[in-house]
C-alpha cells in the first residue's frame, strides 16, 4: 500500500493540538494537551477518507477493548473516544514518550530488564485472555514506555474474541513475531500463538533482531521469513550473559508444535520468574485479575462498524503541523510490518488470503499510539 499524506488534526473541545506523532495506512496519531485535568494525551484518529467498514470495526473494537483492560498497570490507558466535528472517529489515550520500537536494535538491553518486561507483558496478555480477548499483534514496537518508565502493551486494533469464528475476523500478522500456524493462515490467533509471539518478542529484545532474521542483506524477505518460521528451528541467542535456563524458556515458548508451548501467558511469566530467581533477581510481580473478576456485563461486539460516540463541535482555527517524527506513540498508527486481510476478501478467495500491507510509522519513542504499529 502506497504511503499517504497525514490528515489534518481535528479540533476537539478541551484539547489543544501540539504536533503529529505518527501516521500510516490505518490511522494518524497526534499529541494534544488536555485542558482539564491538564496533561499531554495521544489522540488516534481515522483519516477523513476512510470508508472501509473493516477499519471502522477495528477502530471501535480497539476503543472498547482498551476501555475494558486499560486499568491494568501494563496496558496503555484510554481516556475517552468520540467523533470529531468533521466525522472522524478518535480515541484519546495516555501519552507514552518512548517505545521498544527501535531501542532493541541499537542498544544491548540488560537481561534483568528484559525479564521484567517479559513478565509484565505476560501479565497483560493473561488479563486479556481471561477477558476472552487475544491481542494478535504482540511485538517490540507495541510495547510503549510511560513517563514513569513503565512498559505497557499497546495497539489492540486487530484484537479479537477467543470465541469468535475465523470467518468474522481480519487475518492479521506481523510475520517476524507470528507463530507458524498464523503465518500458514491456519488460525487468526489463539492463546498458544500469543505465547509464541511474546517469546519471539523477548528473544528480539535480547538478540537485537527478530528470531528468524539474518544479518546478511537480502536474506529477510517475507517469503524467506515465512519458510524459516514454518520450520521453527530455534537458534540460541548469541550472548554469554543470557543463561541456559532462559534459552530453554524461549525455545519452549517458540516450539513449532502449539501443544508443546506453555499453556498460558501466566505459565510463561512464571517460567521467566524462575529465571529471575536463579539469577538472584527479585521476581517481577505477576499482575492478573482475581478469579472472581468479570470483564463486563456484555461482550465486546467485534462486528460493530458504526460511527459511535458524541460528535465534537468545531471552532475554526489554523494549525501548523510539523513533520511527524517516527517514534513511540507513532506505533499506535499501525506499523508497516503489520499485514491484514479483510474477511470479505477471505471469503471470496479462500486460503491463502491476499495480504494487504498497512503502512504506519513505527520508530522509537512516543506513545501516541496504542493504536500502534508493528508486524513484518
Amino acid at each position: 500500500m502506497a504511503a499517504r499524506l497525514p490528515s489534518s488534526p481535528p479540533i476537539l473541545p478541551g484539547l489543544a493540538y501540539i504536533r503529529p506523532l505518527g501516521s500510516g495506512g490505518f490511522a494518524d496519531v497526534f499529541l494534544y494537551e488536555q485542558d482539564m485535568p491538564r496533561r499531554d494525551v495521544a489522540v488516534k484518529v481515522l483519516p477523513s477518507d476512510v470508508r472501509e467498514a473493516d477499519l471502522r470495526r477495528m477502530f471501535n473494537a480497539e476503543a472498547d477493548v482498551l476501555a475494558r483492560l486499560s486499568a491494568h498497570p501494563s496496558i496503555v490507558t484510554v481516556y475517552q473516544a468520540g467523533i470529531s466535528a468533521d466525522g472522524r472517529p478518535f480515541i484519546v489515550m495516555e501519552f507514552c514518550p518512548g517505545s521498544m520500537s527501535q531501542r532493541y536494535r541499537v542498544e544491548r538491553m540488560p537481561v534483568p530488564e528484559v525479564l521484567s518486561i517479559g513478565v509484565r507483558m505476560a501479565s497483560a496478555l493473561e488479563s486479556a485472555h481471561r477477558a476472552g480477548l487475544v491481542h494478535r499483534d504482540v511485538k517490540p514496537s507495541n510495547i510503549l514506555v510511560t513517563t514513569f518508565g513503565t512498559p505497557v502493551l499497546a495497539d489492540f486494533g486487530i484484537s479479537s474474541s477467543l470465541i469468535g469464528t475465523q470467518a468474522e475476523e481480519v487475518l492479521a500478522m506481523s510475520i517476524p513475531w507470528s507463530a507458524p500456524e498464523v503465518v500458514a493462515e491456519e488460525t487468526a490467533g489463539t492463546i498458544s500463538s500469543e505465547v509464541w509471539s511474546l517469546g519471539a518478542t523477548v528473544y528480539s529484545l535480547l538478540a537485537g533482531r527478530s528470531p528468524f532474521e539474518r544479518r546478511e542483506r537480502g536474506q529477510n524477505s517475507k517469503d524467506l521469513l515465512r519458510r524459516r518460521i514454518a520450520r521453527a528451528a530455534f537458534t540460541p541467542i548469541p550472548r554469554p550473559d543470557v543463561p541456559d535456563a532462559l534459552q530453554d524458556v524461549l525455545a519452549r515458548s517458540m516450539s513449532r508444535i502449539p501443544a508443546q508451548r506453555y499453556a498460558s501467558a501466566r505459565e510463561f511469566a512464571q517460567a521467566l520468574q524462575s529465571v529471575q530467581q536463579e539469577l538472584g533477581i527479585s521476581p517481577t510481580p505477576l499482575e492478573v485479575p482475581a478469579s472472581e473478576w468479570t470483564p463486563g456485563t456484555a461482550p465486546i461486539d467485534f462486528g460493530d462498524s458504526e460511527l459511535r460516540g458524541p460528535a465534537r463541535s468545531q471552532v475554526a482555527r489554523e494549525t501548523r503541523r510539523k513533520t511527524a517524527p517516527r517514534s513511540g506513540v507513532a506505533a499506535l498508527a499501525r506499523d508497516e510490518d503489520t499485514e491484514f486481510t479483510s474477511p470479505d476478501r477471505a471469503r471470496r478467495r479462500m486460503l491463502p488470503w491476499a495480504v494487504v500491507v498497512v503502512a504506519a510509522v513505527g520508530t522509537a519513542g512516543v506513545l501516541a499510539a496504542l493504536l500502534t504499529t508493528g508486524v513484518v
